[in-house]
Formats: C-alpha cells, sequence, structure tokens
C-alpha cells in the first residue's frame, strides 16, 4: 500500500475519512489537501484508472488491520498429529491404556496416527493388525472417525483418525 509521496501516480481519485467522493485532482493537490486535515493520503486501489486514494490516519489503520490480524489468528485452530504405536501381540490391558491416550487426543481435537510396527516374521499375518486397527478405531468411534484406512506400508501397518467436529 503507498502511502503520501509514495504514490507515483500524476492523477487520483480522491476519498475523504468519511467516505465522500472528492474527484479526481492531482496528487500535489490531494496531498496539500490531506495535510490540511492531518490525515494521511493511502492508495486503496492502485489498479485502477486513476487510482483510488483515501484520507486516512495510516498509524491508526496500521493498528486496527493488526488487532483483526491477531483476533483472526486466535480463532484459528491449529491440529497437530498424536502418534499411537501398537504391536500384533499387544496385551489387552496395554491396548485400553493406548485407547484412553487415544480418547484424550481426540478430545482435544488432535488427529491420531496409528502405528502397527512388525518385527521379525510377525510380518506373515498383517490381518493381526488389520483387525487391531479395526478394533481401536470401533473404541474410538464415540469421539473420531477414521480418516484414513489401515494400509501396510514397509514393516509398519498405519491407519489415521481425526475428531469429530
Amino acid at each position: 500500500m503507498f502511502v503520501n509521496e509514495q504514490i507515483k501516480a500524476r492523477e487520483v481519485r480522491v476519498i475523504d475519512q468519511d467516505g465522500n467522493q472528492l474527484g479526481v485532482m492531482k496528487t500535489d493537490e490531494a496531498l496539500d489537501l490531506a495535510r490540511e486535515k492531518k490525515m494521511d493520503l493511502v492508495n486503496v486501489a492502485p489498479n485502477e484508472k486513476p487510482p483510488v486514494c483515501r484520507m486516512m490516519d495510516y498509524g491508526k489503520y496500521k493498528y486496527e488491520q493488526s488487532k483483526r490480524d491477531k483476533e483472526a489468528k486466535k480463532k484459528q485452530k491449529t491440529t497437530s498429529i498424536k502418534e499411537i504405536k501398537l504391536r500384533p501381540n499387544i496385551d489387552k490391558h496395554d491396548f485400553d491404556v493406548k485407547v484412553k491416550r487415544g480418547q484424550k487426543f481426540l478430545q482435544k481435537g488432535d488427529k491420531i496416527k496409528v502405528t502397527v510396527m512388525f518385527r521379525g516374521r510377525e510380518i506373515t499375518h498383517p490381518e493381526i493388525a488389520q483387525g487391531l486397527c479395526k478394533d481401536l478405531a470401533e473404541e474410538l468411534s464415540d469421539y473420531g472417525v477414521v480418516e484414513k484406512q489401515a494400509k501396510q506400508e514397509g514393516r509398519n501397518m498405519i491407519m489415521i483418525l481425526a475428531p469429530k467436529s
């Protein structure tokens, strides 16, 4: 955004601080008029013919803009991906602990990457890992939904769960 002397156009369409159009005038005249009113001349539409300039307090405008940006940033929600690692021969109690951990993650609004790790000959039984992923998804169905189905990638099987909105 160009302000005061940064405006290079010969003529500009001027709008005062109340939103009234003052018409097309030379840039120098518009600058003088803005200075009389103790305002800045701000180019709000540089691509128009002639460019549109508005009289305003530029410092106040920048401050208001930064406040709006901060407010918008507060309202944005960031989701992170938490990982839960399992093994094909996991015990029932350990599985329940992983389910509780998954509930907490989903309630906080985080996604979960469920990884079932194979070691040695365990990789010959991918149906066990499929069953584990399916059981975990069923246990967490009140809190989240399956975003990416269980799929084998190398020596791991990976599934992603997202929180219910």
